[in-house]
């Protein structure tokens, strides 16, 4: 299928496709962006919050924004590489890579001139009462064996469109977000770094460093780097700005505190500095977050 041109979902948001080819499948028909009207529906997909999945044949000068998604959103690169904002700075997603971008938080990817793109995605459509399935421990970028997700997504678009059986479409939807799940929640996590971010996330108004945080996970500052960029896709004060920022999203749409004391409680001692850092990691600042 292909893509029109363009479109736009808000005042900010952007989605440019250009000669971009997708094949998508949704949960439902609620959504009316254009590029979404001839995917078979599975309405299975909402028993784990999916709002639609798909793959992407893409190239320049495609390239999409969303200010403020309602969900997570994983993307794993097949062929070629794009660039995906992560963490407020522009990295490369290359084949046999995945990205899993936390909700209501700014997302934005696009293709390089003269580098087509294929990627496969998983959107989900999460409330902010909804525990998110992003943890202290989930890579944002890392390796991923792709082949099983892709082929996932097309078996489940293929047996939606043809109205096949509910045992066999339940099926296809939970090898997808199992998938999805597989890269969200490794099994194979370093308990050292498990344990790190826990305690870390118990008392975030701490004045962490890097130090303090290598001795309580028992390792050099050195090796902590390696750790987190291996199993995190992150390094460790990326890490902890990370966690702060979630933090700070949740105060701000659960308490009436001001802008200072929530700065204050996520380990920031100048409210000017805490806006700054918001508005690079979330996409805009404090203040219009609520």
């Amino acid at each position: 299928m292909k893509a029109r041109t363009s479109e736009m979902q808000s005042d900010q948001d952007e989605q440019l496709f250009g000669s971009a080819l997708h094949e998508v499948v949704r949960s439902d028909t609620s959504d009316p962006r254009d590029w979404l009207q001839e995917a078979p529906v599975c309405r299975l997909l909402k028993t784990h919050h999916i709002a639609h999945a798909g793959v992407m044949h893409a190239s320049h000068p495609f390239r999409v924004s969303r200010i403020n998604p309602n969900g997570t959103y994983m993307m794993a690169c097949i062929e070629g590489h794009g660039q995906v904002l992560v963490d407020g700075k522009w990295e490369s997603l290359e084949e046999g890579q995945a990205c899993l971008l936390p909700p209501f938080v700014m997302n934005r990817f696009k293709c390089l001139p003269r580098t087509p793109w294929k990627f496969c995605w998983v959107r989900y459509a999460e409330s902010r009462e909804q525990a998110p399935f992003i943890s202290s421990s989930t890579p944002v970028m890392g390796p991923y064996e792709y082949k099983p997700l892709l082929h996932a997504i097309l078996g489940l678009r293929a047996e939606s469109a043809a109205r096949s059986q509910p045992q066999a479409l339940e099926a296809w939807v939970n090898l997808v977000h199992q998938y999805v799940m597989g890269f969200a929640q490794p099994q194979h996590r370093d308990d050292r770094i498990v344990k790190l971010w826990q305690k870390v996330e118990k008392n975030l108004a701490h004045p962490w460093t890097l130090e303090q945080m290598a001795d309580l996970a028992h390792v050099s500052s050195e090796h902590l780097r390696r750790l987190c960029r291996r199993h995190l896709g992150r390094s460790p004060l990326q890490q902890l700005t990370f966690l702060r920022m979630q933090r700070a999203q949740q105060l701000l749409g659960s308490t009436n505190d001001k802008i200072e004391t929530i700065a204050h409680a996520v380990g920031y001692e100048n409210a000017f500095t805490f806006s700054n850092s918001f508005k690079k990691w979330v996409g805009w600042r404090p203040s219009e977050h609520r």
